[in-house]
């Protein structure tokens, strides 16, 4: 995989998260902690989780909520069943 489709996804990963909770993407790095550092409750996290699979088309079960803490687990757990 190219660095550019990897950051293009991870732009688009930002996009979602970014507007479901409210806050300005220079808000957020690829590690900052969605609880932590910007509020996100479990109802955001199951909103981005089902933003997400409407985006790109793909089944994210819900069990993976724990590893969805910041923007590179979104990534990774988003990457999974889009086998990218």
């Amino acid at each position: 995989m190219t660095t550019a489709a990897r950051d293009e996804r991870l732009v688009a990963i930002k996009a979602i998260v970014c507007d479901i909770l409210e806050i300005e993407e220079d808000e957020v790095s690829e590690v900052s902690l969605f609880k932590e550092d910007h509020d996100a409750d479990s109802l955001r996290a199951i909103e981005i989780l089902a933003a997400l699979e409407k985006e790109f088309g793909i089944v994210i079960n819900q069990t993976e909520l724990p590893r969805m803490v910041n923007l590179k687990g979104v990534y990774e757990v988003v990457s999974e069943p889009a086998g990218w």
